[in-house]
């Protein structure tokens, strides 16, 4: 018999660390600073999760209100029961990725546009950001100094003392091989390389109901994702 996803969310040890004794008193959302400025309530989550209806919960894997927690914990400071909805909200992330229902949100979709970035970044090049890849016609907030920036980077970088593009100790060194080697064995042993492989097979068949080109990189569906 086929595990119902509540039985697929409690193997997740982040919810089990999360969830002990909620009494919905709603101090989460008080304190929750997504809450403040969207219609996110951790409090509706750790209701929804504790009254295990699995078509609710589905539901709930299926919306936009997983994507607004920012994960900065407020919420673990000020529960009187110990409860932690921020680790709710990431094992719930976790489950809504690992069943692909992430698509079918606004938020949930642009787990592409992230992982494309910040997640391709860090196993290229060791960095979460990396200076090449802000180009100012992703990022035209960036601006004219930017763009100066990214022209003269080279003799800029040197003269600043970095040690952009080189083998040594100093800012902007590149990654020695053994260690992105190292960070992709990482992601290997604990299922990150599965999750990202995830991201893009279930974002592609959304990008094929969208009728929009999906390949890699900064393609139509990621610019799609990171614009609208």
């Amino acid at each position: 018999m086929a595990e119902t996803l509540y039985q697929q969310l409690e193997k997740d040890v982040r919810y089990r660390e999360g969830l002990k004794a909620c009494i919905n008193c709603g101090v989460c959302t008080a304190i929750c600073p997504a809450a403040a400025v969207s219609d996110y309530d951790p409090r509706q989550v750790m209701n929804i999760v504790q009254e295990k209806d699995e078509a609710q919960l589905e539901k709930l894997l299926k919306s936009d209100t997983i994507w607004r927690c920012g994960e900065c914990l407020s919420c673990k400071t000020r529960c009187p029961r110990g409860n932690v909805p921020c680790y709710v909200i990431q094992s719930l992330r976790g489950l809504s990725i690992e069943k692909g229902f992430f698509i079918e949100s606004e938020q949930g979709r642009k787990q592409l546009a992230i992982k494309r970035t910040v997640g391709d970044h860090i196993l290229k090049y060791g960095y979460c950001i990396y200076i090449d890849e802000v180009d100012n016609e992703t990022y035209p907030e960036q601006g004219p100094v930017w763009a100066w920036m990214r022209k003269n980077s080279k003799s800029m970088l040197k003269r600043l003392g970095t040690s952009y593009k080189e083998y040594r100790a100093g800012t902007l060194r590149n990654t020695a091989k053994e260690s992105l080697e190292d960070l992709q064995k990482i992601f290997d042993e604990t299922g990150g390389t599965e999750r990202f492989n995830k991201i893009e097979k279930y974002s592609a068949e959304m990008a094929k109901k969208m009728n929009k080109e999906f390949s890699e990189g900064k393609d139509e569906y990621w610019r799609y994702l990171y614009n609208e």
